[in-house]
C-alpha cells in the first residue's frame, strides 16, 4: 500500500472528461468484466469504440472480426454477441479480434483525454489493477465509475472503485466481501429477474462479482477509431 498516491473517485462521462493521471474507467456490469473474460478465452485483441456505426465501419475495414456490444442491455442489431460473458463460449472467440461497444464502459473510455495511462476496471481483476498501480507508483490516480448507461451512478462500480482505492492506499477499510455479496439484492437484482434472463442471465452476476480472478490489467490506447485494449500481465508490468 502507498498512502502517498492521491486517488480520486469520479463519476460518469463528466468524470471521465475530468480524469487525469493514471485513469481507470470502471464498468462492472458488464463491459470490462466481459473484456477480461474475453482475453481469458483467448481472443487476440479487442478494439473499443463509442458508437454502433463506428463498430460496423471498423468491422468492414478489419474483415474477420466479431462484433460485441449492447444498447439498453440488449445485443446490438447485426452484432455477433451482446454484452453477456456467460453467453460467449471459448471455442467461438479464441483467436479472434473483438470490436466492442457499450452504453457505458466504452463510452467512458473514449471520453478520457488527459490520462497518462488508461486502464479498464472491474472486480474480476481489481487486485491486479491495484498491484499494477502500486508498481507504477503514479502521483495521481483517477477512478471513474461509469454507472448505468453512463447516466446514473451504479453501486457496483462505486464499490469496485472503493475496493481498488483501499488496496492502493489502505484508507477506508470496509467489509468488501459482504458488500459485494449483497449486490444481488440491490444493483444486481436484475440478474435474478426471471423475465430478464434473455438480457441479464443470472450467471453473468456470478461472473461479474467473482473478485480478483485474473492477474492482468487491460490497458487502453487511442487509435484512429476508438481504442486498442491490450492485456498486460502483472508479472510483466514495468
Amino acid at each position: 500500500m502507498n498512502s502517498a498516491i492521491k486517488v480520486d473517485i469520479l463519476f460518469l462521462v463528466e468524470g471521465a472528461k475530468k480524469a487525469d493521471g493514471l485513469v481507470v474507467v470502471i464498468d462492472v456490469f458488464r463491459a470490462f468484466t466481459l473484456e477480461a473474460y474475453l482475453y481469458d478465452m483467448g481472443v487476440v485483441s479487442i478494439r473499443a469504440v463509442e458508437t454502433v456505426e463506428e463498430a460496423l465501419e471498423l468491422k468492414r475495414n478489419m474483415g474477420n472480426a466479431l462484433l460485441v456490444g449492447e444498447r439498453c442491455g440488449k445485443k446490438c442489431k447485426g452484432f455477433d454477441y451482446g454484452n453477456s460473458p456467460s453467453a460467449i463460449k471459448r471455442e467461438n472467440v479464441k483467436g479472434k479480434v473483438i470490436i466492442h461497444t457499450t452504453s457505458s464502459g466504452t463510452k467512458g473510455l473514449v471520453s478520457v483525454s488527459n490520462a497518462d495511462e488508461l486502464l479498464t476496471g472491474s472486480l474480476v481483476n481489481a487486485k491486479a489493477i491495484a498491484d499494477y498501480i502500486l508498481k507504477k507508483s503514479p502521483s495521481k490516480v483517477s477512478l471513474v465509475c461509469m454507472g448505468n448507461a453512463a447516466k446514473l451512478p451504479a453501486e457496483e462500480d462505486i464499490l469496485c472503485a472503493q475496493y481498488i482505492k483501499y488496496l492502493i492506499t489502505g484508507h477506508d477499510r470496509q467489509d468488501f466481501d459482504r458488500k459485494i455479496s449483497e449486490l444481488k439484492y440491490t444493483a444486481g437484482k436484475k440478474f435474478f429477474d426471471s423475465q430478464l434472463q434473455d438480457i441479464y442471465p443470472e450467471q453473468d452476476y456470478w461472473m461479474c462479482t467473482s473478485c480478483d480472478l485474473f492477474p492482468f490489467v487491460l490497458c487502453a490506447k487511442k487509435e484512429k477509431v476508438g481504442l486498442s485494449i491490450e492485456r498486460i500481465w502483472l508479472k510483466d508490468a514495468e
